[in-house]
């Protein structure tokens, strides 16, 4: 089924994105055999934990995880990439694996999709790239300040590849996410729009970065407004915040992001904060009064979960904005916009 252009399903009301992956794979209690699988039954390190690979090792339950979303209400799913990164992966001495896993996690979203689409509603494939677990702008040791332990240049090779993989298993847009650090962002938007050119073909982007503490910045440091005004210049398809903070905290940020933000703007928010076992307690009826009250002020074109958040949040918060009109991007003026930690608007 040839799908409509997300755009147009943007000017007609807030599409509604999934929840968490890792939430719903901690619910089926799996053990070191159940990621090991046959293929890796002989590994030679542990690898428990790397919810990436069971594209490979359980695939029919990574669909499963996929179809309850879209059945919840999703109009948009993230793959199982989270991770898939060759820097990310190295933990597990599997970065030869990389292209693999992005492509088949692809395959297995798009899969979903096709089931779920009707030509009224069609379903999309969010490609993930995820921010690594390195830092291009901090270094990790404070003794030394100029030291790094990823440069800009290997971040950019890291994400080349996957994007290859999410193109090539057909995703219908590229998801930048749960960015902490604005230069592996600049890093990761660079590969992507090399890939593009490299294969003549295009897709929208959707930039979502985290606000980790109620400093209200980046972990490097910037505010809200001036992240988005580092990025911008990509003219993504959605701006938005993911991650670290619940409904009630992240949206003051919202609003700072809707109020500046001259294309689409997203939010997946976590289920509250975890608690001391880790775990996240606000219940989707909870989250559905903060973001019923976020679409009421017109700030939220794109709304989903992010930790802590399931099928059944999906499900309340997708009721919770039915029939709610879709913000409408500000007409700004002229200004020279740039930023720092801060934004300068001149």
């Amino acid at each position: 089924m040839k799908l409509k252009p997300i755009e147009e399903a943007l000017k007609s009301r807030i599409l509604i994105l999934d929840g968490a992956m890792g939430t719903m794979i901690q619910q089926y209690k799996l053990e070191e055999a159940d990621y090991r699988g046959t293929r890796f039954a002989d590994w030679h390190m542990d690898i428990k934990g790397n919810n990436d690979l069971l594209v490979l090792t359980q695939p029919d339950m990574i669909g499963e995880i996929h179809e309850k979303y879209l059945a919840a209400g999703a109009d948009i799913l993230e793959t199982n990439t989270f991770n898939a990164t060759s820097i990310a992966m190295a933990d597990y001495d599997m970065q030869s694996l990389v292209y693999e896993i992005n492509l088949q996690a692809t395959r297995l979203a798009k899969q979903a999709c096709e089931k779920y689409s009707t030509p009224e509603r069609p379903r999309y494939v969010a490609g993930v790239l995820g921010p690594t677990n390195r830092t291009a702008s901090i270094s990790p040791d404070v003794n030394d300040p100029g030291k790094r332990n990823v440069t800009f240049d290997e971040l950019v090779e890291a994400y080349e590849e996957a994007t290859q993989a999410l193109m090539e298993g057909g995703a219908d847009i590229i998801l930048i996410e749960t960015i902490f650090d604005t230069l592996n962002a600049k890093a990761a938007a660079f590969a992507v729009e090399n890939v593009f050119e490299k294969r003549g073909q295009s897709l929208p982007v959707m930039i979502s970065g985290t606000i980790t503490d109620a400093s209200g910045r980046t972990l490097s440091g910037q505010t809200t407004e001036a992240f988005y005004y580092s990025l911008r210049h990509i003219k993504p398809l959605s701006f938005g915040l993911n991650c670290a903070l619940g409904p009630d905290l992240l949206r003051q940020y919202v609003q700072e992001l809707s109020d500046v933000c001259e294309c689409a703007v997203s939010a997946h928010p976590n289920a509250g904060l975890p608690n001391e076992f880790g775990e996240y307690d606000m219940d989707g009826e909870e989250m559905a009064v903060h973001i019923r009250e976020w679409a009421d002020a017109g700030l939220l074109n794109i709304v989903g979960g992010c930790c802590g958040t399931t099928p059944e949040h999906i499900r309340i918060l997708a009721d919770a904005v039915a029939g709610k009109a879709p913000r409408v991007p500000p007409r700004l003026p002229v200004k020279l916009r740039l930023s720092g930690l801060e934004p300068f608007v001149q």
